[in-house]
């Protein structure tokens, strides 16, 4: 698929924007003022693959949160901050590699130019979020309610705001808790501007459901060629965000430096317990880096056919089954050793 043309965008060790990998990001749920508690859930989140962490920055004792967590972790930090002005320009000082603030929010020029100035100095972006629920007054009356149109002229006008003071290093986000006027306000931003898109349906609610509409709405946006980072928002742990995220890139595409994974929905035919089996497997290939497919199936009746693209895979008799291998059938193994014997396969490749 053909991406959309946006700017590149330095950020920390990595970049945004541009010909840039698209980059998965989460934000910490600890108390801000629990920094041994956000350190270790930046180290939970390092570990799981996030490539960008942000967190909250409600007050002035929280900017002590981003020297230990800077040092605890290899991946860029933003600060999440509203309103005060003085707490972005305290976590620049702090060596923050983005900053999320509305200069909107943040008071008269002189304290938008001093953020602009501040960011511009140490090479920091700036992220501007829009939700549906945060939009001005003003806009909110001209369009009668939080409409796609609405929440892009709210981002552009705050980054009408940087660009007065020759500040253009900006990554725009338009989350609404709704799909669909989340996919038409990124379209719509798609065209009228060419910053980074940070893709994510806000409040999308717990695993199940924030799952399946944060699928629907970036991955739809993904396979158009729009967006350039993403986070999945749940309400639960921040490590199943990128892991999900993660997943989704998988599903289209745009993520192939590790295992995807296929197993059949089972059938009268499945004489073997399939849902567990797929499930370990799943589980197994968690930190596998190799880019290969993984089959898990049913029967041994159609399973190697309909699986023949999968680089290994396996399929369940009666108290046993096949691996295969492109198709090919390498040998029968009984049902309580497929899952070591498969890994031993995988090993292989």
């Amino acid at each position: 698929m053909e991406r959309r043309k946006s700017r590149k965008i330095k950020l920390g060790n990595t970049y945004i924007g541009g010909d840039s990998e698209i980059l998965v990001q989460s934000m910490l749920n600890i108390p801000a003022s629990d920094i041994d508690g956000s350190v270790a859930q930046a180290k939970e989140l390092a570990a799981a693959g996030c490539q960008v962490i942000r967190f909250a920055i409600p007050n002035e004792d929280a900017l002590a949160l981003v020297e230990p967590i800077k040092n605890a972790v290899d991946v860029p930090l933003v600060a999440d901050i509203h309103f005060d002005y003085r707490l972005a320009l305290g976590a620049v000082e702090r060596g923050i590699d983005k900053i999320r603030i509305n200069p909107g929010n943040i008071g008269d020029d002189s304290r938008v130019k001093a953020v602009a100035d501040a960011c511009k100095a140490n090479n920091i972006p700036i992220r501007i979020g829009v939700n549906s629920g945060s939009l001005e007054k003003e806009i909110l009356a001209k369009y009668g309610s939080p409409t796609p149109q609405a929440m892009v002229e709210s981002a552009l006008y705050h980054a009408r705001l940087l660009e007065k003071f020759d500040f253009e290093d900006i990554v725009i986000s338009i989350k609404s808790s709704n799909v669909e006027t989340m996919i038409n306000a990124y379209e719509l931003a798609a065209r009228q501007c060419d910053y980074p898109l940070h893709l994510g349906v806000t409040e999308a609610g717990t695993e199940r459901m924030g799952i399946i509409k944060s699928a629907v709405g970036i991955g739809s946006l993904l396979t158009r060629g729009i967006g350039d980072t993403i986070r999945v928002s749940l309400t639960d742990s921040p490590v199943k965000e990128v892991f999900a995220a993660f997943d989704i890139l998988k599903a289209i595409g745009l993520k192939n430096d590790s295992p995807y994974l296929i197993s059949c929905p089972t059938c009268g035919r499945t004489k073997i317990d399939l849902v567990s089996l797929a499930k370990q497997v799943e589980e197994k290939l968690r930190d596998c880096k190799k880019p290969i497919k993984v089959a898990v199936m049913g029967c041994i009746v159609n399973g190697p056919g309909e699986a023949k693209e999968a680089d290994i895979g396996i399929a369940g008799g009666d108290g046993n089954g096949l691996i295969f291998k492109k198709g090919e059938i390498l040998r029968k193994v009984d049902e309580k050793d497929l899952l070591e014997e498969l890994m031993k396969e995988i090993e292989k490749l």
